[in-house]
């Protein structure tokens, strides 16, 4: 578990600073919870903090404590250049590479503002002047609990709003408790749990707060753009332009519609293609030793974790699909094997 500075990070926040938490670009539970739950760690320090993502979050957590003060750079640049030229720490949370938060990267990256990265994604940029990086652990979210424990035991811990953003992000990041999870991180959870976090709510809201227009989109996508591809244990949905128009998709509609082809017995790989006005987005799901990472960084321009990728393509939904069902069978072929 590579790390570098955690104390003297721990000993620069003694007194009061100004701190810039920043995540990346369509913020995920991970993203949110552990960028809020270390936001009102600092605050309860006495110190400074903003956070910042690069464009809007998905409605389904606007519930979360501290969302409302969350910076978005698409929509309040201005704001957020004048808290990066302030801030005293830049903390890049739940992404491994400044590339990740696009243009909010650009004035972060021209200054020479220490920084802290806390991740659990491949490929971490080791560069910074103190890190926390994990690649096996199942969430950032998970990581920051290791972070404040040591820094302050389980004081903190005992914060109820800390306690829910860590817990938001965990079962983001697991599916809730799906996969990627072990014993440690069950007593993780049981920690967050003696905080008296009201857990059934917590997953309820994230879990069970589709619009009325979210499962139609889902009921369309099963029945009109759904491809099972049995031999390679693969499922596929696609999304073109014109469904985007049709039903006035907007951020955060698509979530969690591709896990749905997880669920048929004996699919192993799911990929979920939406043609966007320039490029083809690729959301990749996989189960048991299928590294979709692998695919998403050769053909795709992206990378993630082994069983959570995702990635783009340039020439058109067409070619996107087409150099899918070509690779596939030597990957299947090459990962059953492995």
């Amino acid at each position: 578990m590579p790390e570098k500075g955690l104390q003297d990070v721990h000993e620069f926040l003694s007194s009061p600073r100004k701190i810039l938490i920043a995540s990346h670009r369509n913020p995920d539970g991970d993203a949110l919870g552990s960028s809020l739950a270390l936001a009102r760690y600092c605050q309860l320090r006495g110190h400074s903090v903003t956070v910042a993502v690069p464009s809007a979050y998905p409605a389904n957590f606007d519930w979360l404590p501290g969302i409302k003060d969350v910076l978005i750079f698409d929509d309040q640049e201005e704001e957020v250049v004048e808290k990066i030229n302030d801030a005293e720490l830049f903390v890049y949370l739940d992404f491994n590479h400044v590339s990740r938060i696009d243009k909010m990267g650009e004035p972060m990256a021209e200054k020479d503002t220490p920084v802290l990265l806390i991740d659990h994604h491949l490929e971490p940029d080791l560069s910074h002047e103190y890190y926390y990086v994990d690649s096996t652990a199942s969430s950032t979210a998970d990581l920051l609990f290791d972070v404040l424990t040591r820094w302050e035991n389980t004081n903190y811990l005992k914060d109820e709003l800390i306690s829910t953003c860590l817990y938001t992000g965990i079962i983001t990041d697991t599916g809730t408790f799906a996969h990627n999870t072990n014993s440690r991180l069950f007593g993780k959870v049981s920690n967050l749990l003696e905080s008296s976090i009201d857990h059934i709510a917590i997953q309820n809201r994230i879990n069970n707060s589709l619009t009325e227009k979210q499962l139609r989109l889902l009921g369309y996508c099963l029945y009109h753009r759904f491809t099972l591809i049995p031999e390679q244990k693969t499922g596929i949905i696609y999304l073109n332009k014109a469904d985007y128009s049709k039903f006035e998709i907007e951020r955060g509609d698509t979530e969690g519609i591709v896990n749905n082809i997880l669920k048929i017995n004996n699919i192993k790989i799911a990929a979920f293609f939406t043609q966007q006005p320039t490029i083809v987005k690729l959301s990749l799901r996989s189960v048991e030793d299928y590294n979709v990472a692998d695919l998403a960084r050769k053909y795709y321009n992206g990378g993630g974790h082994k069983n959570a990728a995702g990635g783009s393509h340039y020439k058109g939904l067409k070619s996107a699909l087409e150099l899918f069902k070509k690779v596939l069978p030597e990957f299947v072929k090459q990962h059953t094997n492995e």
